[in-house]
Protein backbone atom coordinates (compact mmCIF):
# COMPACT_ATOMS: atom_id res chain seq x y z
CA UNK A 1 0.00 0.00 0.00
CA UNK A 2 3.22 2.20 -0.68
CA UNK A 3 5.68 3.52 -3.39
CA UNK A 4 9.20 3.71 -2.94
CA UNK A 5 12.64 4.28 -4.11
CA UNK A 6 16.23 3.08 -3.39
CA UNK A 7 19.42 5.01 -4.83
CA UNK A 8 22.98 5.04 -4.45
CA UNK A 9 25.73 7.52 -6.19
CA UNK A 10 28.13 6.10 -7.16
CA UNK A 11 30.14 9.02 -7.34
CA UNK A 12 30.00 9.55 -3.24
CA UNK A 13 28.78 6.55 -2.17
CA UNK A 14 25.52 8.19 -0.84
CA UNK A 15 22.41 5.87 0.22
CA UNK A 16 19.03 7.22 -0.27
CA UNK A 17 15.73 6.08 -0.51
CA UNK A 18 11.91 7.94 0.38
CA UNK A 19 8.39 6.06 0.28
CA UNK A 20 5.05 7.64 0.34
CA UNK A 21 1.83 5.58 1.40
CA UNK A 22 -1.93 6.42 1.67
CA UNK A 23 -1.55 5.22 5.57
CA UNK A 24 0.24 6.22 8.08
CA UNK A 25 3.93 6.30 9.61
CA UNK A 26 5.69 5.32 6.15
CA UNK A 27 9.32 6.06 7.20
CA UNK A 28 9.10 4.10 10.96
CA UNK A 29 7.54 1.34 8.75
CA UNK A 30 8.91 0.82 5.51
CA UNK A 31 12.63 2.42 4.97
CA UNK A 32 16.00 0.52 6.18
CA UNK A 33 19.99 1.39 5.57
CA UNK A 34 23.33 1.21 6.81
CA UNK A 35 26.22 2.59 4.73
CA UNK A 36 27.64 -0.81 5.21
CA UNK A 37 24.85 -2.83 4.58
CA UNK A 38 22.56 -0.89 1.60
CA UNK A 39 19.26 0.47 1.67
CA UNK A 40 15.46 -1.90 2.15
CA UNK A 41 11.84 -1.16 1.71
CA UNK A 42 9.57 -3.47 3.08
CA UNK A 43 6.21 -3.08 2.34
CA UNK A 44 2.90 -4.84 1.11
CA UNK A 45 -0.42 -5.55 2.65
CA UNK A 46 1.25 -7.59 6.04
CA UNK A 47 4.73 -5.81 6.02
CA UNK A 48 7.29 -7.51 8.23
CA UNK A 49 9.71 -5.03 9.81
CA UNK A 50 12.09 -8.42 10.18
CA UNK A 51 12.49 -8.59 6.52
CA UNK A 52 13.85 -4.93 6.30
CA UNK A 53 16.34 -5.48 9.10
CA UNK A 54 17.38 -9.09 7.99
CA UNK A 55 18.11 -8.48 3.97
CA UNK A 56 20.14 -5.62 5.62
CA UNK A 57 22.44 -8.06 7.96
CA UNK A 58 22.67 -10.03 5.04
CA UNK A 59 23.88 -7.69 3.00
CA UNK A 60 25.90 -6.27 5.25
CA UNK A 61 27.91 -9.98 5.49
CA UNK A 62 28.56 -10.07 1.65
CA UNK A 63 25.22 -10.77 -0.07
CA UNK A 64 24.36 -9.55 -2.96
CA UNK A 65 20.75 -8.04 -3.10
CA UNK A 66 19.05 -10.89 -5.07
CA UNK A 67 20.74 -13.60 -2.79
CA UNK A 68 19.93 -11.56 0.15
CA UNK A 69 15.92 -10.64 -0.67
CA UNK A 70 15.59 -14.06 -2.63
CA UNK A 71 16.56 -15.89 1.27
CA UNK A 72 14.41 -13.85 3.66
CA UNK A 73 11.27 -13.71 1.61
CA UNK A 74 11.44 -17.58 0.66
CA UNK A 75 11.73 -18.65 4.72
CA UNK A 76 8.36 -16.93 5.26
CA UNK A 77 5.18 -18.35 5.04
CA UNK A 78 3.26 -15.49 4.98
CA UNK A 79 5.19 -14.08 2.02
CA UNK A 80 2.18 -14.00 -0.10
CA UNK A 81 1.46 -10.72 1.42
CA UNK A 82 4.45 -9.08 1.55
CA UNK A 83 7.16 -6.93 -0.95
CA UNK A 84 10.56 -6.18 -0.10
CA UNK A 85 13.18 -4.05 -2.02
CA UNK A 86 16.87 -4.38 -1.13
CA UNK A 87 19.92 -2.10 -3.11
CA UNK A 88 23.41 -3.85 -1.47
CA UNK A 89 26.47 -1.30 -1.07
CA UNK A 90 27.70 -1.76 -4.70
CA UNK A 91 24.18 -0.53 -5.88
CA UNK A 92 23.02 -3.99 -6.97
CA UNK A 93 19.03 -4.27 -6.58
CA UNK A 94 16.32 -6.80 -6.28
CA UNK A 95 12.80 -7.01 -5.10
CA UNK A 96 9.92 -9.48 -4.37
CA UNK A 97 6.13 -8.93 -4.36
CA UNK A 98 3.47 -11.22 -2.83
CA UNK A 99 0.49 -12.50 -4.57
CA UNK A 100 -1.46 -11.25 -2.42
CA UNK A 101 -0.85 -7.49 -2.34
CA UNK A 102 -3.30 -5.40 -3.95
CA UNK A 103 -2.76 -4.34 -7.57
CA UNK A 104 -1.04 -3.09 -8.95
CA UNK A 105 2.27 -4.18 -7.88
CA UNK A 106 5.54 -4.55 -9.06
CA UNK A 107 9.08 -3.04 -8.79
CA UNK A 108 11.39 -1.28 -11.51
CA UNK A 109 15.08 -1.67 -11.41
CA UNK A 110 17.22 1.16 -13.24
CA UNK A 111 21.18 1.09 -12.99
CA UNK A 112 22.24 1.70 -9.26
CA UNK A 113 18.36 1.96 -7.76
CA UNK A 114 14.85 0.12 -7.53
CA UNK A 115 11.25 1.75 -7.16
CA UNK A 116 8.83 -1.08 -5.94
CA UNK A 117 4.85 -0.09 -4.79
CA UNK A 118 1.61 -1.88 -4.61
CA UNK A 119 -1.71 -0.80 -4.19
CA UNK A 120 -0.95 1.66 -7.08
CA UNK A 121 -3.30 3.56 -9.57
CA UNK A 122 -1.35 1.98 -12.04
CA UNK A 123 2.22 0.67 -13.24
CA UNK A 124 2.98 3.93 -14.52
CA UNK A 125 3.78 5.13 -11.21
CA UNK A 126 6.75 3.03 -10.55
CA UNK A 127 8.00 4.50 -14.02
CA UNK A 128 7.35 8.20 -13.02
CA UNK A 129 9.09 7.37 -10.03
CA UNK A 130 12.46 5.90 -11.18
CA UNK A 131 12.23 8.23 -14.00
CA UNK A 132 11.68 11.82 -12.24
CA UNK A 133 14.84 10.42 -9.95
CA UNK A 134 17.30 9.47 -12.86
CA UNK A 135 16.27 12.85 -14.41
CA UNK A 136 15.87 15.08 -11.63
CA UNK A 137 18.99 17.59 -10.45
CA UNK A 138 19.96 19.02 -6.73
CA UNK A 139 20.72 17.19 -3.48
CA UNK A 140 20.15 13.20 -2.77
CA UNK A 141 16.94 14.53 -0.64
CA UNK A 142 15.90 16.93 -3.58
CA UNK A 143 15.69 14.60 -6.03
CA UNK A 144 14.03 11.53 -4.19
CA UNK A 145 11.41 14.62 -3.39
CA UNK A 146 10.95 15.39 -6.66
CA UNK A 147 10.55 11.43 -7.30
CA UNK A 148 7.90 11.43 -4.95
CA UNK A 149 5.75 14.26 -7.02
CA UNK A 150 6.29 12.97 -10.08
CA UNK A 151 4.95 9.31 -8.68
CA UNK A 152 2.24 11.38 -7.07
CA UNK A 153 1.03 13.07 -9.91
CA UNK A 154 1.43 9.66 -12.46
CA UNK A 155 -1.48 8.42 -9.97
CA UNK A 156 -0.13 7.63 -7.06
CA UNK A 157 -1.29 5.17 -4.11
CA UNK A 158 -4.80 4.64 -5.60
CA UNK A 159 -6.08 5.92 -1.77
CA UNK A 160 -4.08 8.78 -2.00
CA UNK A 161 -1.32 9.80 0.20
CA UNK A 162 -1.14 10.46 4.11
CA UNK A 163 2.29 9.95 5.05
CA UNK A 164 5.48 10.46 3.39
CA UNK A 165 9.50 10.06 4.70
CA UNK A 166 13.43 10.35 3.31
CA UNK A 167 16.49 8.45 4.18
CA UNK A 168 20.13 9.98 3.02
CA UNK A 169 22.86 8.09 4.38
CA UNK A 170 26.46 9.60 3.52
CA UNK A 171 29.83 8.85 4.64
CA UNK A 172 30.52 12.78 4.60
CA UNK A 173 27.37 13.83 6.71
CA UNK A 174 25.24 12.58 9.35
CA UNK A 175 22.66 10.71 8.73
CA UNK A 176 19.14 12.64 7.81
CA UNK A 177 16.01 10.81 8.16
CA UNK A 178 13.28 12.96 7.24
CA UNK A 179 9.21 11.58 8.33
CA UNK A 180 6.06 13.21 7.34
CA UNK A 181 3.85 10.83 9.77
CA UNK A 182 0.55 11.90 8.65
CA UNK A 183 -0.93 15.09 6.69
CA UNK A 184 -4.29 15.07 5.70
CA UNK A 185 -3.37 16.97 1.91
CA UNK A 186 -0.06 17.30 0.82
CA UNK A 187 2.94 15.15 2.92
CA UNK A 188 4.98 15.37 0.00
CA UNK A 189 4.72 19.16 0.49
CA UNK A 190 4.89 18.88 4.16
CA UNK A 191 8.30 16.68 3.54
CA UNK A 192 9.95 19.14 0.90
CA UNK A 193 9.56 21.94 3.49
CA UNK A 194 10.85 20.15 6.65
CA UNK A 195 13.70 19.43 4.35
CA UNK A 196 14.40 22.56 4.00
CA UNK A 197 14.10 23.42 7.54
CA UNK A 198 16.80 20.92 8.71
CA UNK A 199 19.36 22.05 5.77
CA UNK A 200 19.57 25.48 6.48
CA UNK A 201 19.92 28.12 8.90
CA UNK A 202 21.55 26.88 12.21
CA UNK A 203 20.06 23.58 12.24
CA UNK A 204 21.73 22.86 8.91
CA UNK A 205 25.08 24.20 9.86
CA UNK A 206 25.43 22.17 13.20
CA UNK A 207 23.78 19.38 11.09
CA UNK A 208 26.76 19.52 8.82
CA UNK A 209 29.32 19.59 12.12
CA UNK A 210 28.46 16.41 13.63
CA UNK A 211 30.69 13.03 13.40
CA UNK A 212 29.68 11.08 10.48
CA UNK A 213 31.42 7.87 8.84
CA UNK A 214 34.53 9.76 7.43
CA UNK A 215 35.20 11.26 10.49
CA UNK A 216 33.54 9.78 13.31
CA UNK A 217 35.72 12.42 15.87
CA UNK A 218 34.99 15.54 14.31
CA UNK A 219 33.76 18.43 16.72
CA UNK A 220 31.91 21.89 16.15
CA UNK A 221 33.98 24.69 14.30
CA UNK A 222 31.30 27.18 14.70
CA UNK A 223 29.94 28.53 18.34
CA UNK A 224 26.38 30.22 17.05
CA UNK A 225 24.06 28.17 15.42
CA UNK A 226 21.00 30.46 15.45
CA UNK A 227 19.31 31.53 12.51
Amino acid sequence: MTFSLLARDPGTGTLCAAAATGSLCVGGWVLRGRLDAGLSASQGAAPSTFWGEEVLDRMAGGQGASTAVAEVTGADRGRAWRQLAALDPTGRAAAFTGDENTPQMGARSFPGGIASGNMLAGLEVLDALSEAFQGAGGSPAERLIAALRAADRAGSDSRGLFSAALLVLSPAHAPLTLRIDYHDSDPIGALQTLHARATSGGYGRWARQVPCAEDPERILSETDFRD
